[in-house]
């Protein structure tokens, strides 16, 4: 359960959080996001994580905390988390989803982790790493007008993000909401859980 690890964290609504991995961001993005599906408004994701911070020499401590036990009450909003069958009737509306998968995974060349190689018909493909330069994200504008070359006239709202399991995606919520373009939704299943079902449809490039 995630409020009771919360919990043992020592972390209360009111705490501020900064998340970071040791990694290109995406693990600290999802800690953010299921923040934010809690209503834990101050939460952060420290830019350019762990490598950059040691490669800054800014202080570390090898010692493991032993935080108090703490009380979590969150307000758990699911507006932003679809489901397969949510995420099909959308497409059919139009809406946008966006794969974060890189791409060869998108065109369903060397899939080592999933069973199925492919992607969901109708997606477009911006591999998440594209949020980022030397590390770090990209500026707020720059990342606009990016996400928006994509969405074309949509609204954020009318956009979802996938990846193989809902994890990486997530880092391009993040980087929305730094461009200003809040309201994107998760599918959460992402690719692992659209194939469960052998009865939808798959694409693969050249198909």
């Amino acid at each position: 359960d995630f409020t009771a690890r919360l919990e043992a964290w020592g972390i209360t609504p009111l705490a501020q959080v900064v998340a970071y991995d040791d990694g290109d961001g995406a693990h600290a993005a999802r800690l953010w996001f299921l923040l934010r599906t809690l209503g834990h408004g101050k939460v952060a994701v420290l830019d350019g994580g762990w490598k950059r911070w040691t490669a800054l020499g800014l202080p570390v401590d090898s010692r493991v905390p032993a935080p108090a036990h703490a009380r979590y009450r969150g307000e758990f909003d699911a507006s932003r988390l679809l489901d397969a069958n949510a995420v099909q009737a959308r497409l059919a509306e139009g809406d946008l989803l966006v794969d974060a998968r890189a791409a060869d995974r998108f065109r369903g060349e060397n899939e080592t982790i999933d069973r199925v190689a492919g992607h969901v018909p109708g997606a477009v493909n911006r591999p998440y790493a594209q949020n980022l330069a030397d590390g770090r994200f990209k500026p707020p504008a720059q990342l606009a007008d990016e996400f928006r070359a994509l969405l074309g006239a949509r609204a954020p709202g009318d956009t979802m993000v996938m990846c193989g399991s809902g994890v990486t995606a997530c880092h391009h919520l993040l980087a929305m909401e730094r461009a200003g373009l809040q309201g994107a939704r998760l599918f959460t299943g992402s690719w692992s859980g659209w194939i469960s079902d052998p009865g939808r449809p798959i694409a693969r490039e050249g198909a």
